[in-house]
């Protein structure tokens, strides 16, 4: 970043004094000449370092604060200098390595031949502490960033302690993005969530539909969080001319999910619950609602998959949606978990319970268009899932 050099004025009261005017003259002269070279100094090494930063990130973007001509950056491929995979030693920061989106990228990662990836628990390190993030960049200078680490749960979760779910994600969020830029990381990817976009937004969800209305009120604190990180990557895209760039996975489900019997989420809670029913020999499974609703579902090795696709491809303003694109009913997903598992009572459905939002699907054309496809069909998803289950939940 260029240094600002303040201006000094001198105030000289006036004089009739030819002498005095002209010594005063000249050491104002004196005093400009020596801020002029000073200033020169200052911008030259600026325009060195920028030049240095310009070359290193590739950008075809000529003005950080051209709006518009950022945004017609979207679909820019990287230069072979700042290629992901032309360096496979390069040091990656996985942020958030021991959840289900993180450990994912871990294995994507590894299975592609990656052998640097720095990994810290949240015990080592404390990302919510700007102190302990700007030590941990400034000693491993990462030279990716992977940012999949927050504070995740439920509608229960969101209501009961919201200033935590906004306050620690923007915290994790402001220390890892600011800190990546200081100290020299070429490219950053910001993960966030479906639930950044209004209640009522038009379906298929578009990128533009971001803060076109209000949010859902269950979860506001932890989206709005997210919606700020989405913000801070195109600031700094926008001011630095810096690659960060954001996705915004749908629906995901996958090893190392939460099958907590009250906070888990749709899809493993009917897995739990199939499976508790076939251990205990029970005839029928109750599930709220009609099963009407429709819902969009990603494994998560898919989302790994994008992550490994859009740290290669994409480098532009815009977030990017990570859907699967295939919608499918609760009560056909009830039935393809009941086949999974194995269950073979009956399923009900409560029709006195509520069924929700009816229908949430985003559009990931964007992402399409630029040649990544999800590969994982949504029955062989959830046998697999729960081969995971048996050998890590249930032993």
């Amino acid at each position: 970043m260029a240094a600002s050099s303040s201006s000094v004025s001198s105030h000289s009261s006036s004089s009739s004094n030819l002498d005095s005017t002209s010594i005063s003259s000249h050491c104002r002269h004196r005093q400009r000449s020596r801020k002029d070279r000073e200033s020169l100094k200052i911008r030259k090494k600026s325009h060195s370092h920028t030049k240095r930063r310009s070359r290193r990130h590739s950008y075809s973007s000529s003005s950080a604060s051209d709006y518009s001509r950022a945004f017609s950056f979207t679909q820019h491929r990287l230069g072979s200098a700042l290629s992901f995979f032309s360096d496979k030693s390069a040091k990656i920061f996985v942020a958030g390595h021991r959840g289900l989106v993180g450990s994912a990228i871990v294995r994507k990662l590894h299975h592609l031949g990656f052998t640097n990836l720095v990994l810290r628990t949240h015990l080592e390190l404390d990302l919510t502490r700007q102190n302990d993030v700007e030590s941990f960049f400034a000693t491993e200078k990462p030279r990716f960033v992977i940012l999949a680490a927050a504070k995740v749960g439920g509608i229960h979760a969101n209501n009961t302690y919201p200033a935590d779910f906004i306050s620690i994600n923007l915290q994790i969020q402001t220390n890892v993005i600011d800190s990546s830029y200081r100290h020299g990381v070429s490219k950053l990817l910001f993960l966030g969530s479906s639930c950044i976009y209004p209640k009522f937004a038009p379906q298929p969800i578009p990128e533009d539909a971001l803060l076109t209305g209000p949010l859902e009120p269950t979860n506001e604190w932890y989206a709005v969080a997210k919606i700020a990180g989405i913000k801070m990557c195109q600031a700094y895209r926008i001011q630095y001319n810096w690659d960060a760039i954001s996705g915004m996975p749908t629906n995901l489900y996958g090893p190392n999910d939460n099958f907590h019997p009250e906070n888990s989420h749709v899809l493993p809670a009917l897995m739990r619950r199939f499976h508790e029913a076939k251990v205990k020999g029970a005839k029928e499974v109750v599930v709220w609602g009609t099963g009407s609703p429709l819902r969009e579902f990603l494994h998560v090795d898919d989302l790994a998959d994008a992550v490994v696709f859009m740290m290669e491809s994409y480098s532009g303003l815009g977030h990017m949606n990570v859907g699967s694109g295939k919608e499918v009913s609760i009560k056909e997903l009830a039935e393809l978990v009941k086949d999974a598992v194995g269950f073979e009572g009956k399923l009900v459905w409560d029709k006195s319970k509520p069924d929700g939002t009816p229908r949430k699907l985003m559009d990931s054309s964007k992402l399409a268009a630029l040649g990544w496809t999800p590969k994982i069909s949504l029955r062989d998803g959830l046998i697999d899932t729960y081969k995971w289950y048996l050998q890590n939940v249930e032993q």
